[in-house]
């Protein structure tokens, strides 16, 4: 198991080294906006929709200069906007208060932010704090279950058998891996698993192959 593993991550790595996240963003809080607004939406989507948001209003203090019908519909093209737009809005409003506009550097104090959870909290810090973590959306729990990389029905224990699994130093490049091997090869409807480069090691594969891992 823990040989496949290794194997895996070292493919991975060779294949997919030095991609980034596809969001457009210039600062932290930038990053935070637009990764609150992918949930339920494509990365295109969000960078055309932010494109003209942030050239408006780059910062917190610029953004609670909308109400949050203006800002629907700046937002209204991503997938639940009116939810979304109310909790930037009061979002911003924390920030502009309790950190003068800046972004929290802690996962507590990020996810008590409106529309922050967990994956979107380990976005921010991988991303724009350096700090090591692994954002699970559904690419990375899609793909790192059918790999073998973790056995969980949940994000969470999905997280956590990855943060056991994967060595700390590649954390935040791992989930990077993980998501553009998921858009590229590992699709959620029509795998590629023929031309996979990872399937002799893959748990999903190989089961449905009817070999023997």
């Amino acid at each position: 198991m823990y040989s496949n593993i290794e194997s895996i991550i070292k493919i991975l790595e060779s294949i997919y080294s030095g991609t980034k996240t596809s969001l457009k963003y210039k600062t932290s809080f930038q990053l935070l906006i637009a990764a609150i607004l992918s949930a339920q939406s494509t990365d295109v989507r969000v960078n055309i929709v932010t494109k003209e948001l942030f050239g408006y209003y780059p910062t917190a203090r610029d953004m609670l200069k909308l109400s949050v019908t203006d800002l629907e519909n700046h937002i209204k093209t991503v997938g639940l906007y009116k939810t979304k737009a109310k909790h930037i809005i009061d979002a911003c409003k924390i920030l502009v208060e309790q950190y003068d506009g800046e972004i929290p550097s802690t996962r507590e104090e990020l996810v008590k932010l409106p529309g922050v959870g967990r994956k979107t909290a380990n976005v921010v810090l991988s991303i724009s704090k350096n700090i090591p973590s692994i954002a699970v959306d559904t690419h990375v729990f899609r793909v790192s279950n059918r790999l073998g990389l973790a056995c969980a029905d949940n994000v969470l224990e999905t997280e956590k058998q990855l943060m056991k699994n994967i060595p700390k130093e590649k954390w935040s490049d791992a989930h990077h891996w993980l998501i553009w091997h998921g858009r590229k090869i590992c699709k959620a409807r029509k795998p590629l698993c023929n031309v996979c480069p990872i399937n002799k090691y893959c748990d999903y594969y190989q089961k449905k192959s009817g070999v023997a891992v």
